[in-house]
């Protein structure tokens, strides 16, 4: 049977070939049809700014690719958003510093942190070569832009 999954994404059921005595009963299954894409192609080979592209929006999230190439927040500011967030390095290297810490956490390629919402923080550096590849999951909250 169908269900449903974070972001109110609905699954087929697995196996795709189920068994003659699931095949007999019919059913309907609605399946949300994803386009298909790849993380790493369409990346500049430099960035005057960062560059999110956004892969998925529901009600409940929002998912955006994000690449960085030695851009940082500005110094002085920080971060403080209204909503969780997941984030995972795919390429690159990041430096993320959070509020109350002394040092800032280096992120290699398949890191994540999970930030709650009003939870300051502030990007200290990213690579340029490579650039440094994010996902950034945003989970609804009373301002997830979902």
């Amino acid at each position: 049977m169908a269900g449903s999954v974070g972001c109110g994404a609905v699954v087929q059921p697995w196996p795709p070939n189920p068994s003659p005595a699931r095949r007999s009963a019919p059913k309907r299954h609605h399946a949300v049809i994803l386009p298909v894409g790849n993380l790493f192609a369409g990346i500049p080979a430099t960035l005057a700014s960062e560059q999110f592209d956004e892969l998925l929006h529901t009600e409940s999230c929002r998912l955006e690719r994000i690449v960085s190439s030695g851009q940082a927040t500005p110094a002085g500011e920080w971060y403080d958003q209204a909503w969780d967030e997941w984030v995972v390095l795919l390429q690159g290297q990041a430096a993320l510093l959070f509020a109350g810490e002394d040092a800032p956490r280096l992120l290699n390629p398949g890191d994540y942190v999970y930030i709650p919402a009003h939870y300051r923080h502030r990007v200290e550096q990213t690579s340029e070569t490579p650039p440094a590849v994010w996902l950034a999951l945003h989970l609804a909250g009373s301002d997830a832009g979902c």
